[in-house]
């Protein structure tokens, strides 16, 4: 068919008698290349308007199709227009080089449809977990990672059928892949552990990409900002990227506080022992205060008791949940909490107690500073120092 057309135009400028066999190659292969862009600038902007005409529709699906498939269908009309041009030179010249114009169209073709699908499932992946496009959307590591899967496939199948453009043995490779497989997995048995702890995390999906994460077992704790193959990318709260291999997350215990329903208030609250008649009242307030205190969680356990008599103190014990689980909101509640108690516990003249301490001393013996102490004090007063047993005490931190 090639033939026939490019002798009847061939003919239909010979009849001319201007123009050598060279140029009339090089101006039959300027039409093609040039009738190429044209029609590549036409499809492009076509699509281009059926994108922004199908924008204003509620299907979202057309608009992901029509996205992934514009530069694909441009690539491919350039495809088969150099294609055409490369058959004209090689109908003309016979150089070895044009004898691989075949299996570049094939090759070629395969690219487009692996571009063409690659940017579906980008697209795809994009509007499953826009807010925007969908009214419920869904988790963002499960697409992530059935997107990452769906991507390999298509790499792997397209890598397949190349070799089998190519001539290579599909049969021989995957034989080959089988016997080598067990060297492999010896030499990249840390690269595959990683990879299964990966696919490990996201099945079970103990967290995801946004979570606050932390381990009891290792120096680990921060925000979830990317969950790969091989490595889970932490943000600390010292703003540093930690890379932490997937199959560490197999054998150590993941703390994910950003499911945790609640924040806890738990505190140790002292009052003097001089203040031990009002301790009843005090925590009867206190109590009351939190069960209708509005940011407090009452369907949760909630406890405020006298718990101990302590070296120095009479100890309140405060245990309750807010119903926040914002770090900076739950301490500003804290605050307003602790303050309230401490307005409960002045009302009824009594004071936060702090670590003090009694020295008793023997009859006879004073100390030289409280002896001129009182001495000084006596005089001020006209009356003579009182004598008798020492006992004095020290308040302050111990």
């Amino acid at each position: 068919m090639i033939g026939e057309l490019l002798a009847t135009i061939n003919e239909w400028i010979k009849g001319f008698g201007l123009l050598s066999e060279g140029w009339r190659t090089g101006i039959i292969v300027f039409a093609l290349v040039f009738g190429t862009a044209v029609v590549a600038y036409v499809v492009s902007h076509v699509v281009r308007g059926l994108e922004r005409k199908f924008s204003n529709t509620r299907n979202i699906w057309d608009d992901a199709l029509l996205h992934a498939a514009r530069r694909p269908l441009v690539a491919f009309v350039w495809l088969q227009g150099v294609y055409w041009a490369a058959e004209v030179a090689h109908h003309y010249s016979e150089a070895e080089i044009f004898k691989a114009n075949q299996k570049l169209l094939e090759l070629g073709f395969i690219w487009i449809v692996v571009w063409s699908l690659l940017g579906l499932i980008k697209q795809i992946e994009q509007i499953l977990v826009s807010p925007m496009k969908m009214k419920k959307p869904m988790d963002y590591t499960t697409v992530n990672a059935v997107s990452k899967l769906s991507r390999a496939v298509v790499i792997i199948t397209a890598v397949l059928i190349v070799m089998q453009t190519l001539g290579y043995s599909i049969s021989g490779v995957l034989a080959f892949g089988g016997v080598g497989g067990i060297a492999v997995g010896f030499a990249a048995k840390d690269l595959l552990a990683n990879f299964f702890g990966g696919m490990i995390v996201h099945l079970d999906r103990p967290f995801k990409v946004g979570d606050w994460v932390r381990s009891p077992d290792r120096n680990i704790e921060g925000t979830v900002e990317h969950i790969g193959w091989r490595v889970t990318t932490i943000r600390t709260f010292d703003q540093r990227p930690l890379y932490v291999p997937n199959a560490a997350f197999t054998t150590i215990a993941v703390e994910n506080p950003s499911r945790m329903y609640n924040r806890r208030i738990y505190e140790t609250i002292g009052i003097r022992y001089a203040d031990v008649s009002q301790m009843a009242d005090i925590v009867s307030d206190i109590r009351s205060m939190l069960e209708n205190h509005e940011e407090i969680e009452t369907q949760r356990t909630l406890i405020v008791n006298f718990v101990a008599f302590n070296s120095s103190s009479l100890d309140i014990m405060v245990y309750t949940f807010t119903k926040t689980t914002q770090w900076v909101r739950f301490h500003e509640i804290k605050q307003d909490i602790l303050l309230r108690i401490s307005d409960i516990i002045e009302g009824y003249g009594a004071e936060v107690a702090f670590p003090t301490r009694t020295l008793h001393l023997p009859d006879g013996v004073r100390l030289a500073g409280h002896e001129s102490g009182e001495r000084e004090s006596g005089e001020r007063a006209g009356e003579e120092p009182v004598s008798g047993n020492g006992k004095v005490s020290f308040e302050g931190r111990s």
